[in-house]
């Protein structure tokens, strides 16, 4: 059992002798009991956050084989190139004779969002209802947030195939020539 005295004597000398009277004592064990009970209860209703992670497939980390090309009609595809600066430089088919030409966007909903929406209508339309397929190229200067950026606009626009693959120096041009490969 917890207590607490409390000492009656002032501690003065000479004078009086008076006899100590002992103070009252104040028992603490209720209240040690209820912070333990608290503790407790808090501990149990409390339920930790569990943290969001998104499903990305992963390729297999067998050899690659040389022969294992998939082809991707050019009327399906768009590409992103990720670059400095927060922004994105996109083409539509391929890069040696795009469909629609590089253009540089940004992450607001008035950028990327409205190209990645306006293509996922055209594309059905144009490939008797076969989806679009977004290939997502990172470049050297392009942040960990870019990336994750994007693949949150791939969850909201609602695009079922993308993929993350390395950029080529073709690619690397296109970022120059607009000002997107910069430090």
């Amino acid at each position: 059992m917890a207590e607490l005295n409390q000492d009656g004597g002032g501690g003065k000398k000479g004078g009086k002798v008076r006899s100590k009277k002992s103070g009252g004592k104040v028992d603490l064990t209720a209240m040690v009991d209820l912070a333990f009970l608290l503790i407790t209860f808090f501990m149990l209703t409390t339920s930790l956050n569990k943290p969001n992670a998104m499903d990305v497939a992963m390729p297999d980390k067998n050899k690659m084989d040389a022969n294992d090309n998939i082809e991707i009609s050019d009327t399906r595809s768009i590409t992103l190139l990720l670059g400095s600066d927060n922004k994105i430089s996109w083409y539509y088919g391929q890069l040696k004779s795009p469909i629609t030409p590089p253009a540089t966007v940004d992450y607001s909903t008035e950028g990327i969002r409205k190209v990645l929406l306006t293509k996922k209508q055209e594309v059905p339309a144009r490939n008797g209802g076969k989806d679009l397929i977004v290939v997502i190229r990172p470049s050297d200067k392009s942040t960990q947030r870019n990336l994750v950026d994007i693949l949150d606009e791939m969850k909201i626009v609602d695009v079922k195939r993308y993929m993350i693959s390395k950029i080529t120096p073709e690619e690397v041009e296109v970022l120059e020539r607009e000002n997107l490969y910069n430090d």
